[in-house]
C-alpha cells in the first residue's frame, strides 16, 4: 500500500471578524472566500473532501468538491470546540482573568458551559482515526483552528497544553503523510499551499 495524504484546511475569515465561535455559525466573509480560494487554487489530486458541519467550512467544501468533481462528506467530529458562554464573543469582551486562565491552562480550564478539552480531543482523535483508517489516497479536510491544533499536536507528540502554541491563521493549509502501518503520520508542511 502506498502512503496516503491528508490536507487540513482551516476556514477563512468569517463575518464579524475574530471571535470565539465554536458552534456559533457565522458564514465566511468575502475575504474568507478569497483566502480559501487562493489556498486551494492548485488541486494536488485530492480524491475526496470531508468537512465540519459549520457553514464557514461546509459551504466552501461543497463548492470546491463540485468544482473538482469530488465526493464530499460532512463529519460532525470536525466541528470546533464548544466555547459555551464565550460563543460569538471577541477576546476583548471576555473578562481578562478568565481569558488569561484559558490561555494559561487550555486543557484544565474550559469556558463557562464550554466543552472540556479532553472531550474535544477525544472527539477530534476519533474522527482523525476514521479519516486515516478509511484508506482514501488523498483527503482534504476543511475544518477549524482548534481541530488542526489537536491533530498536529498528536502527530508531533506535543503535550496537549502546547497545542495553542501552533499558529493556524485563516485558510491555513497543512499536509500530513499517513504511511502504511506500523508507520506514524508525519507533518510535511504547515501554513502554505
Amino acid at each position: 500500500m502506498q502512503d496516503r495524504f491528508v490536507d487540513l484546511l482551516r476556514h477563512g475569515e468569517a463575518q464579524g471578524g475574530a471571535r470565539f465561535r465554536g458552534g456559533h455559525d457565522d458564514p465566511l466573509s468575502a475575504e474568507g472566500w478569497d483566502q480559501m480560494t487562493r489556498a486551494t487554487a492548485v488541486n494536488p489530486d485530492w480524491t475526496r473532501v470531508v468537512c465540519s458541519p459549520s457553514e464557514r467550512c461546509s459551504a466552501f467544501a461543497q463548492r470546491l468538491a463540485e468544482t473538482f468533481n469530488l465526493p464530499v462528506s460532512i463529519l460532525p467530529g470536525l466541528r470546533e470546540r464548544g466555547f459555551g458562554a464565550w460563543e460569538g464573543l471577541a477576546a476583548h469582551q471576555i473578562p481578562a482573568a478568565e481569558l488569561t486562565r484559558f490561555w494559561d491552562d487550555p486543557v484544565g480550564y474550559a469556558p463557562p458551559d464550554g466543552e472540556p478539552f479532553e472531550v474535544f480531543r477525544e472527539r477530534v482523535m476519533a474522527v482523525w482515526g476514521q479519516v486515516c483508517d478509511e484508506g482514501e489516497p488523498f483527503t482534504l479536510a476543511v475544518t477549524h483552528g482548534g481541530v488542526i491544533r489537536v491533530v498536529l499536536a498528536e502527530v508531533l507528540r506535543m503535550p496537549p497544553e502546547a497545542s495553542l502554541l501552533i499558529e493556524v491563521p485563516p485558510a491555513c493549509l497543512s499536509r500530513l503523510r499517513v504511511p502504511e502501518s506500523p508507520g506514524r503520520p508525519s507533518l510535511m508542511r504547515h501554513g502554505s499551499p
